[in-house]
């Protein structure tokens, strides 16, 4: 589609861009990548792109990712049935040990090199690396009973994030790429809602933007996958983070879309 863009037409788009490119100089956007986005090769081509090319132009670009169809796919392979409460993965101590294996290795380990194939400088973390995100055992409320608490394995509530080392790796100009895992006080190792990690990053690195890219146009409803994004939306917002964006990943190039343009691809909550 590119190729019958005219000289004149990207030149204008170019200039359309500017102002966004000056107003968000040296500004740190943290990403929650998921979905489609990750899955469907032209989508993954894209972000990279666009993760790059925010980089480049001086923004500081922060991904956390999933990996949910990924870790569904191996739960399959060694017969097991992946089970969710209120949008949070159900994690007993063969599935952690599935979750780490996707996510610290193969899907982060994706990413990075994807990136780096497009330019870019990216190094992978897991929360274990340097210690920088900690956690506790979650218990989640029964919703009919909400003094009751529901034990739903090694899934993680974080306690604190250190940003010493996305810090340090922002001054090299790499990009980190981080899987959001977990690590307790004895060194247990916790699986962590990639939507909460990142609006927890996002609140302790003084964002200027969260996005958090999801398979829909936006907030549509309250269903489970939906609601850790809108909590952790909202959370961010109070924090401080600036503008927190929910958009539609399966749109190309979403993210240029929705931080370059006035053309926005989702919904957009602003801090006060």
């Amino acid at each position: 589609m590119s190729e019958n863009i005219t000289p004149g037409i990207k030149a204008n788009i170019l200039g359309e861009a500017l102002p966004y490119i000056k107003r968000f100089f040296d500004k740190t956007i943290v990403i929650k990548y998921g979905g489609n986005a990750m899955t469907e090769p032209r989508l993954q081509d894209g972000f990279a792109r666009d993760v790059v090319l925010l980089k480049l132009v001086g923004m500081n670009p922060v991904v956390v990712h999933g990996g949910g169809p990924q870790i569904e796919d191996l739960l399959k392979r060694v017969g097991k049935q992946g089970q969710f409460i209120q949008g949070m993965r159900v994690t007993d101590e063969e599935t952690m040990d599935i979750v780490e294996m996707v996510l610290g290795g193969q899907v982060n380990k994706e990413i990075v090199n994807l990136i780096n194939q497009h330019g870019g400088k990216a190094v992978g973390l897991t929360g274990q690396d340097g210690n920088f995100i900690r956690a506790k055992k979650l218990l989640l409320p029964n919703k009919d009973n909400p003094e009751e608490l529901i034990d739903i394995g090694s899934v993680g509530q974080i306690t604190s994030i250190d940003p010493t080392l996305i810090a340090f790796l922002d001054t090299g100009d790499f990009i980190p790429v981080i899987a959001p895992i977990g690590v307790g006080p004895k060194g247990e190792t916790y699986n962590i809602n990639a939507d909460v990690v990142a609006g927890k990053i996002a609140e302790v690195l003084n964002a200027e933007k969260l996005v958090l890219l999801t398979n829909t146009p936006g907030v549509l409803n309250k269903s489970g996958g939906m609601l850790p994004k809108i909590e952790s939306a909202l959370d961010a917002a109070r924090s401080g983070v600036r503008s927190v964006h929910i958009i539609d990943g399966r749109v190309e190039h979403a993210l240029l879309l929705e931080i370059l343009t006035n053309e926005g691809v989702g919904t957009l909550i602003k801090s006060k």
